[in-house]
């Protein structure tokens, strides 16, 4: 297999926080983009993009395999975004989490074998890694996985079927685990760690941090998007079976070092109260040293880069509602039979076949 062509790509859940800068990178550089997604929070985040020639757009859930087969016959690759996404959402909605995050990706994942797609990208964690043994190492791809919540249990499950060369056969196959994600997006998120904290301390002057001595990775959301679309345009032997830690090496940092340089740049008068944890479920330093060997990837935001970013937004008053239901991945009750109904009723025009 060869490089992959500047044909079309779908990427599902393409109107979310990794999916809205995704599609707009991937239209710049000459892909044609169509996007599969339910709008369970809007689709603002496809209004700069809907007028492009290069983009199509398909209402529907990922679930529904009718109308994702009908759309593998004409993608030339597929990257796989869409989910019920984090710890707290799946542990509220686990059916949903269940049939999302696991079903419906092994479903897509072999129906993109059998309708010839040439590649797959799926987008994992890196929470995978649960609470590490040493906090004076890092973990890397080879390294133990050790889930801790329902999220990362369905997301290792879709793993292992990713990188078994007897599920994927004839299918470039790449697994993804991004770090804590954060930054500026068209479908701007103030319920990630980075964004929440500096929206916290600029609006309120005040935070509560739970666990604050415990260690993340993160990474913004251009970068991911970077990485993935990197990916997309490997030769096929560089990427093919693996997986990457998407990220780097001297972006991973403790609750309470988020909060410091919040504090020194921007927020010097908030009050921070600490809310002390002995165990917490997620406690990881990660190694991003094989994607930057084997791929030659490099960040270009630092989190001092995406909290002045975030700030500015703020500051600016670029976004007021900053408590706003719609910057946060809250489902209702009703969401499942909703996005079903969605699913059911989805007409499948000219409109993604460009």
């Amino acid at each position: 297999m060869d490089y992959m062509k500047k044909d079309k790509v779908l990427v599902t859940g393409g109107a979310g926080f990794i999916g809205s800068v995704l599609v707009r990178s991937l239209l710049a550089d000459g892909h044609r983009v169509c996007v599969l997604d339910n709008l369970l929070y809007g689709g603002d985040g496809l209004l700069g993009v809907w007028s492009d020639p290069g983009f199509s757009f398909v209402r529907g859930d990922v679930r529904d395999s009718r109308t994702v087969e009908e759309l593998l016959t004409d993608v030339d690759a597929v990257v796989h975004l869409a989910a019920v996404v984090g710890d707290p959402a799946c542990a509220r909605h686990p059916h949903l989490a269940q049939t999302v995050n696991l079903d419906a990706s092994l479903s897509l994942l072999e129906a993109c074998r059998d309708s010839g797609v040439f590649r797959f990208v799926f987008a994992s964690t890196c929470s995978h890694y649960g609470k590490m043994k040493n906090a004076a190492h890092h973990v890397d791809e080879t390294s133990e996985l050790k889930p801790v919540s329902l999220y990362a249990e369905t997301k290792v499950a879709v793993e292992q079927a990713v990188l078994n060369r007897a599920v994927t056969r004839d299918l470039c196959a790449t697994a993804l685990r991004f770090a804590t994600v954060y930054g500026v997006s068209p479908r701007m998120r103030f319920d990630l760690t980075v964004n929440e904290f500096t929206m916290e301390m600029l609006t309120r002057g005040h935070l509560v941090v739970f666990g604050e001595q415990f260690w993340r990775p993160y990474v913004h959301v251009a970068d991911v998007a970077a990485a993935i679309k990197l990916v997309l345009e490997q030769p096929a032997e560089a990427v093919d079976g693996e997986v990457f830690n998407v990220g780097s090496t001297d972006q991973n940092f403790r609750k309470e070092q988020i909060v410091q340089m919040i504090r020194e740049s921007h927020a010097p008068g908030a009050i921070v109260e600490t809310v002390q944890r002995n165990e917490d479920p997620g406690d990881y330093r990660v190694s991003f040293a094989k994607i930057r060997e084997k791929l030659g990837f490099e960040i270009d935001c630092t989190v001092e880069d995406g909290i002045a970013e975030v700030a500015g937004l703020i500051r600016q008053g670029v976004i007021a509602d900053y408590d706003s239901v719609r910057y946060r991945n809250v489902i209702d009750s009703s969401a499942e039979e909703a996005s079903l109904e969605i699913a059911s009723a989805c007409v499948l025009p000219q409109v993604c076949g460009l």
